[in-house]
């Protein structure tokens, strides 16, 4: 099973890979699209409710492009990439981008428990990615900031 955060990295390269990004920006383009995707991700599978979310997105149960985890994907890319880089006349373009990727992580979520459905236990399974790291970690490490925990 691949790393969400691997994944997304490479759609995020081959996706962009159709847009003409000046290349002294571009490894900053690139990883801001990818943080922007897991950050959305995160944030939202840090809420109450937030995994259920996630899980209908990853599964494809929820639509991409109207899905409140692209919109804020999209205003993160928006408010730390677009508008530090100054990239105007690029960014209708490389937003774009965005609902495209997350449409292509739908299916990233299988049956890892082998209990023949995908559910919130399949979510932690793939999100943790066995090394306690990944989608998982970084959500645990927001709540427990939030909580004052380490």
């Amino acid at each position: 099973m691949a790393n969400i955060q691997d994944y997304i990295q490479q759609i995020v390269g081959a996706s962009a890979s159709k847009v003409n990004i000046p290349a002294n920006v571009k490894d900053q383009v690139l990883g801001g699209l990818s943080s922007s995707i897991l950050g959305s991700l995160t944030q939202t599978a840090a809420k109450s409710g937030g995994l259920e979310k996630v899980k209908d997105l990853l599964t494809g149960k929820a639509n991409a492009a109207s899905s409140p985890i692209t919109a804020l994907a999209e205003n993160l890319f928006t408010t730390n990439v677009i508008k530090k880089l100054n990239l105007g006349n690029i960014a209708p373009a490389l937003t774009a981008l965005i609902p495209v990727i997350m449409s292509k992580l739908s299916g990233f979520i299988k049956d890892q428990d082998g209990d023949g459905d995908v559910d919130i236990n399949d979510v932690l399974i793939t999100l943790k990615g066995g090394s306690g790291s990944g989608l998982l970690g970084t959500a645990t490490s927001i709540l427990g900031g939030l909580l004052g925990r380490k």
